[in-house]
């Protein structure tokens, strides 16, 4: 899988962290609503550190520990509690999960690809 598709799926990821967790802050006033923002705003800085040829095997094997914990983070913390309450917020943490899993799938699939290719 090329470094484009890995900064497209990871761009998904970031903004919907931001963008969910921004509309959660404000649906909320709870600061603890925009840890996923923090997590996405890293998730950027290290998109775009894979367009540097030094620095694509620390960025990469960073993005996914960053985008595992905020994975764990919103299935084991957040999930729970939202899907007691339910509404509107249960659909914005399913929402990252989603992004959050499919670039995880991603990530794993272009290391697998990137093994094999050696």
């Amino acid at each position: 899988m090329e470094i484009k598709n890995i900064q497209k799926f990871n761009l998904v990821n970031s903004v919907a962290l931001i963008s969910m967790s921004a509309w959660g802050y404000l649906d909320t006033s709870s600061f603890t609503a925009l840890i996923p923002a923090f997590f996405g705003v890293i998730l950027l800085i290290l998109g775009t550190m894979l367009t540097n040829e030094k620095l694509v095997k620390l960025s990469a094997h960073l993005l996914v520990l960053f985008t595992l914990l905020i994975l764990l983070a919103l299935v084991i913390q957040v999930l729970p509690g939202v899907v007691e309450r339910g509404g509107i917020g249960l659909i914005r943490v399913i929402l990252m999960i989603s992004t959050s899993a499919i670039a995880m799938i991603v990530f794993i699939k272009s290391f697998i690809d990137n093994r094999k290719s050696r």
